[in-house]
């Protein structure tokens, strides 16, 4: 089957739910072709084929990969089929919203202290597997001239919350990882931003230990008075892949509704 069509292709790396979803769904309403790639159990592969079939239906193609992106023999593995399926065609996206990680206290009276290890899970999947895969489609020669790399960081990158530390670690390292994509690989036409989402009701989200706790301090400081939406991530993902944003790269985009001016 040719796919070298007319319309672009994303890669998206975790896009079953929360922002990584969103962001499918609406790249797929813009009238791009999708391969996503995400790590699911098979109670949950119904409701997620269900998703991507309603993106297929906006007339575009829809790939999906129940596979550990951040697993080295994976992604070789993941590469190879890619470049099969793609035949002639590049991708023009890469979005990164993996979500795999460690919740844990540094300190507690029992067992469930982080540990380093825990860190090193954290960070290579939420931060150090972007690196993978950009070198990974660099050296297979598969982006387009003019690439988006776009990545999901919090601001946990700057604040500390209980639990949180791993993955603040994780999107801290994200961030720095993004500006030196963004100067590194420059010269071949790659642009790479991270969005700051606020705080977003997504499965992720619930994850945290009290998050309750985090959404009602969060719907104080918003003024706005509501929660970050998926969508409303998703549309400046979108908005960073037009040609009137060539020019933004290794920056950190806040999309929060202005939750973070105080």
């Amino acid at each position: 089957m040719n796919l070298d069509d007319e319309y672009p292709w994303a890669l998206i790396l975790g896009g079953s739910s929360g922002l990584g979803l969103a962001t499918a769904k609406k790249l797929g309403s813009e009238g791009y072709n999708l391969i996503v790639i995400h790590r699911d159990r098979k109670s949950d592969l119904e409701t997620i084929d269900k998703a991507f079939k309603e993106i297929i239906q906006s007339g575009v193609r829809c790939i999906g990969y129940n596979v550990d992106a951040t697993n080295t023999e994976k992604q070789q593995h993941l590469i190879v089929e890619i470049v099969q399926l793609l035949q002639s065609a590049s991708i023009k996206v890469l979005v990164h919203s993996i979500a795999k990680g460690n919740l844990k206290p540094m300190y507690s009276n029992d067992s469930l202290e982080l540990h380093n290890q825990d860190f090193q899970l954290t960070i290579n999947a939420m931060a150090l597997s972007l690196y993978d895969w950009v070198k990974l489609l660099v050296k297979n020669g598969l982006f387009s001239e003019d690439a988006r790399i776009i990545a999901f960081t919090s601001e946990g990158n700057s604040k500390a919350w209980p639990n949180y530390a791993a993955v603040a670690a994780a999107k801290v390292a994200l961030e720095a990882i993004v500006r030196n994509i963004a100067l590194e690989f420059a010269p071949i036409g790659i642009k790479a931003n991270c969005i700051q989402a606020g705080v977003t009701d997504t499965k992720s989200m619930r994850m945290i230990p009290n998050s309750d706790i985090i959404v009602e301090e969060a719907l104080k400081r918003n003024p706005n008075g509501r929660l970050t939406r998926p969508e409303d991530v998703a549309d400046a993902a979108f908005l960073l892949t037009k040609e009137e944003a060539k020019w933004i790269t290794g920056t950190v985009l806040k999309v929060d509704g202005g939750e973070s001016l105080r």
